[in-house]
């Protein structure tokens, strides 16, 4: 059985640089790494990463975990990182915490278990599990959140500027007329730490208007909560003309809500969502959302780690934040007469 040795000899090269050529790819010159590929697939040689992963302590590989790896903007993600983190020379393997703390935990004990060198969370809901993520740092693991993150998190994080978002989103519904809007999701600090559920009020605030209790409410963030608090919402007697969903799943629910009310958009109520959803530009009318650089943030949470696993670990977290781009397609009008 061939040897990374034999390879080395048959492509003319060091030890080192022959490992380096399954280890970081990149950092080789295309014609040096040709000939040792090439001589590889001579030898049939084909690198035991597990056996490495024992001697490093670590392997050559990077956990990813979503929230929900069903939803688009998440399948999207693991897209995007696969792709950049493959391209390094690393492998990846793929978690999905479904928002839950307790699912999160099993699959980072498992992922420490690989000794991965990186990973990459979207931080569930519940009970924090920041104190494993902290003792996975500790054991080399570099960590790096995206889309939300655990508050006092020190570690690296892409962000979408939710703030802005939620804030403009607010001043454009006001803006057209509108002095009854909802968010669909208040927030809360286990079942909804979100970020946009927890600015809206103050994005209310700032154009003067209140929110009136019967439109809080604490919900998980999925289609189905939506679709039933749309409901609850659209049947009060003092009705917002608004809806602000607070993500793509969100957006379904309400318009399945409406829909199937009798109810017109933004005839009757308007609708304005983040994500964008392929959904979103096929119904009628199409859906005014606010849209993440889903590819950008994904390639930049990549680059982040593979740099840090690859060089000299940094002391300071990075933190990227990127805009949100706001796409107007006919989904919200000025509020019906006397409404």
């Amino acid at each position: 059985m061939a040897t990374i040795l034999d390879v080395a000899k048959l492509a003319g090269v060091s030890d080192s640089t022959a490992k380096r050529a399954f280890r970081a790819p990149h950092l080789l010159a295309p014609d040096t790494l040709k000939r040792v590929k090439r001589a590889a697939s001579e030898l049939k040689y084909v690198p035991n990463q597990a056996a490495g992963g024992l001697r490093r302590g670590k392997n050559y590989s990077i956990g990813l975990v979503v929230g929900n790896i069903r939803e688009p903007f998440f399948a999207e993600l693991v897209s995007v990182i696969s792709q950049e983190v493959r391209e390094a020379g690393y492998g990846v393997l793929v978690l999905d915490s479904e928002y839950r703390g307790s699912l999160e935990l099993k699959n980072l004990e498992h992922l420490y278990a690989h000794r991965v060198s990186g990973l990459i969370i979207r931080s569930a809901y519940g009970p924090s599990n920041l104190d494993y993520l902290l003792h996975m740092a500790q054991g080399g693991t570099y960590v790096c959140e995206i889309d939300y993150y655990y508050p006092d998190s020190p570690f690296s994080r892409v962000m979408l500027d939710n703030e802005s978002c939620v804030r403009e989103g607010v001043r454009r519904l006001y803006d057209l007329g509108h002095r009854r809007i909802a968010a669909l999701g208040t927030y809360d600090r286990l079942i909804n730490p979100d970020e946009r559920s927890k600015v809206f009020p103050a994005a209310m605030k700032d154009v003067g208007l209140s929110l009136p209790d019967e439109y809080r409410r604490v919900i998980s963030l999925t289609e189905d909560e939506a679709y039933q608090l749309t409901h609850d919402l659209l049947r009060l007697p003092n009705r917002p003309t608004a809806l602000f969903a607070l993500n793509g799943s969100g957006a379904l629910g309400a318009f399945r809500a409406i829909s199937e009310m009798g109810m017109k958009i933004p005839a009757d109520v308007s609708l304005i969502g983040f994500d964008n959803y392929t959904w979103m530009q096929v119904v009628d009318p199409p859906i005014d959302v606010f849209e993440q650089p889903t590819r950008g943030m994904g390639r930049a949470a990549a680059r982040i780690v593979v740099s840090a696993v690859e060089g000299p670990r940094r002391d300071a977290p990075v933190r990227q934040v990127f805009p949100g781009t706001f796409i107007e397609r006919g989904s919200t009008a000025p509020p019906p007469r006397g409404g």
